[in-house]
């Protein structure tokens, strides 16, 4: 007798071992429809795996995570099912679930084209109509590299290779489609009914530069039409609001490849950095931080004993002088180590809070560079605090709403917490990691946020809280984070003097709200898709003439303005003001002034609101007010 434990507890008792797919029929045919795999004992397996012993059972449909991801994989396998039948001689190498969809990579003696890509999804598409069943079996490993080398997969062959010689691997078959893969999958083709193939790329095999070069092919699958239409919409708007195409039609910055992965900043930009670096110069100011600056460059020496030179190596520029090896900083901490270490400090100078808008460079590979958003070099509001571990939970609370504040003012109104926990290899006693990841999770229940926890992904010196914005169209964006750290202070023999006498290392709590400015702007830009609140705006107002009888009026109303502290600009020019009016709205500018006969003589401008909405006529101090409002209100 097998007795088989479903997740809400109830058990079903069987007299022989069984398949998941036949528990799922036995508890209703809707299920069994509706099965993609099962989870036994907390193991992902085929809907085709006998349970030979009772075991706990949950089983996995669409609506599960673990059925998208099932999805997404054999939507791969189709893929690579569809391009060998197209493409006899087109070789298959490996093709794994990524975010929102997969890829494949492929060996061929041709670029794929616009059209090849078109006729290979519809060949998925012919294919999944079959709803050919996908069917599992296991050979050893030699004998599955022969049998790739007779197929002409010698990428695959190569694979199969590199795993030890006494282990046995598992291969799919699709009608005339065998491939080596660990599983599970989905039990037919015919599961397989929403996606979409995206784009080609190229890749290297094993990601090594030195060897030949592949085809990428990525593409999106999801367990419903409604769910990929949504995407593709998703998609469309991203398009609308990409930071770098929007970045050149305002004039805000451009990348050049005189210096790869840094960022040349244009009049109008560098003004919406300023915005916000002089926002969050107010932040720490209002909230008990000690600005401080660190140098660029640091000895090398200093990187040894933070363990950043073996660890981090590789991504990080260095330089030598009077054979001194020394690197470009990649993070603040150990510069602000230095400064706390200067004089004694004692327990009643904690918590003694330190931020620096510090220049930051990380040698990142140039395949991973994107826009603003991941470069080379960057500042950070970069933030620690020196304090005792009884300290810990109050510094968190304090944080959180600090957090939540200026992520509110940016305009994000949705934020995703999660805490990482402690993970297998990290320093420290058991004790000190409880009151670390309590503080955390007390911190978060105090300010009532919804968390979830993530076991094991704390770093090894402490746990940490990350905080993720969801924009105006649903991308998740990890920004902030609050990391509890036992290790560098005492790496780097920092003290203060404890009521007893004692001399202990403080607590360091690393910390950051917007982290990279370059990568938080560029989430501002598409956040807003580049119409940044007015307080942000780079140009706030424009006043411009019906005709050049006004010219003297609309310099008036510009100086007036320009007193109040609104970033205003003049258009004087000999054009009509329809035409003047288009091309400010496409510049995104929140208020565009038009002055004629009618509001010279009665000291009023006509006022026209982005988004082409027409305020109508009011006296210049009522549209003074308005414009301080808004400021004030950070909309």
């Amino acid at each position: 007798m097998i007795t088989i434990t479903l997740p809400d507890g109830s058990r079903r008792e069987f007299e022989q071992a069984l398949t998941v797919a036949e528990v799922a029929a036995s508890i209703g045919s809707g299920l069994a429809k509706a099965a993609l795999a099962g989870k036994v004992d907390g193991r992902l397996v085929d809907t085709s795996h006998r349970i030979e012993a009772d075991a706990q059972l949950a089983i996995v449909t669409d609506k599960d995570a673990d059925g998208l991801e099932l999805i997404r994989h054999s939507t791969a396998h189709l893929l690579a099912y569809a391009v060998k039948q197209l493409f006899p001689e087109a070789q298959v190498t490996i093709g794994p679930v990524v975010e929102n969809g997969f890829y494949y990579d492929f060996a061929y003696k041709r670029p794929f084209t616009p059209e090849d890509l078109a006729a290979i999804e519809k060949r998925m598409a012919e294919l999944a109509a079959k709803n050919e069943p996908i069917v599992r079996r296991v050979l050893p490993r030699d004998e599955a590299v022969e049998y790739f080398k007779a197929q002409g997969e010698h990428y695959k062959a190569e694979i199969i290779a590199s795993i030890p010689a006494d282990q046995d691997v598992s291969l799919y078959r699709e009608g005339g489609f065998e491939d080596l893969c660990r599983g599970p999958h989905v039990p037919s083709t015919g599961r397989l009914k929403h996606f979409k193939l995206m784009k080609v790329a190229g890749a290297y095999w094993r990601g090594d530069q030195a060897n030949e070069q592949l085809q990428r092919v990525y593409g999106t699958a999801w367990a419903s039409k409604d769910d990929l239409q949504q995407y593709l919409t998703m998609l469309e708007e991203a398009e609308k609001r990409d930071h770098r195409r929007l970045g050149r039609e305002l004039d805000l910055f451009h990348l050049d490849e005189h210096s790869p992965g840094t960022v040349f900043w244009h009049a109008r930009g560098w003004t919406v950095w300023q915005e916000v670096e002089q926002y969050m110069r107010r932040v720490y100011r209002d909230n008990g931080y000690q600005e401080v600056k660190g140098p660029q460059i640091l000895d090398q020496g200093l990187w040894e004993k933070t363990g950043h030179w073996d660890k981090y190596r590789d991504n990080m520029f260095t330089t030598e002088s009077e054979k001194r090896n020394y690197a470009l900083k990649p993070m603040n901490c150990p510069g602000h180590i230095l400064i706390f270490k200067q004089g004694i400090k004692s327990y009643r100078d904690l918590p003694l809070r330190y931020g620096e808008f510090g220049n930051c460079h990380r040698n990142e590979p140039t395949g991973g560079l994107h826009g603003i958003m991941r470069v080379r070099a960057f500042t950070q509001d970069d933030g620690h605090i020196f304090c005792t571990e009884d300290m810990i939970l109050d510094e968190c609370v304090t944080y959180t709403s600090l957090l939540q504040q200026v992520y509110k003012d940016f305009g994000f109104s949705e934020i995703i917490y999660k805490v990482a926990t402690r993970p297998a290899a990290r320093i420290g006693s058991d004790e000190i990691w409880d009151k670390a990841e309590h503080a955390l999770i007390e911190s978060l229940k105090r300010s009532g946020c919804d968390y979830v926890i993530s076991p094991g992904d704390g770093a090894f010196y402490g746990p940490k809280i990350e905080y993720t914005l969801k924009d105006a169209i649903g991308r998740q964006w990890q920004c902030g984070t609050m990391q509890v750290d036992f290790s560098m202070a005492e790496r780097l023999d920092a003290v203060y003097v404890a009521e007893s006498g004692e001399r202990k290392h403080p607590v360091m709590l690393h910390r950051a709200i917007v982290g990279s400015l370059e990568r938080f702007i560029g989430i501002l830009i598409e956040q807003h898709a580049g119409a940044l609140p007015v307080w942000l705006a780079p140009q706030q107002v424009v006043v411009t003439a019906i005709t050049d009888q006004q010219a003297e009026y609309a310099v008036s109303v510009a100086k007036v303005l320009q007193k109040q502290g609104v970033r205003v600009s003049l258009d004087l020019r000999n054009e009509k003001i329809n035409y003047k009016i288009r091309e400010h709205s496409m510049q995104k500018v929140p208020f565009i002034l038009v002055v004629g006969d009618k509001e010279k003589a009665n000291g009023a401008v006509a006022v026209r609101a982005r988004g082409n909405q027409d305020l109508g006529v009011m006296p210049l101090p009522d549209f003074s007010q308005k414009l301080a409002a808004d400021i004030a209100a950070k909309v």
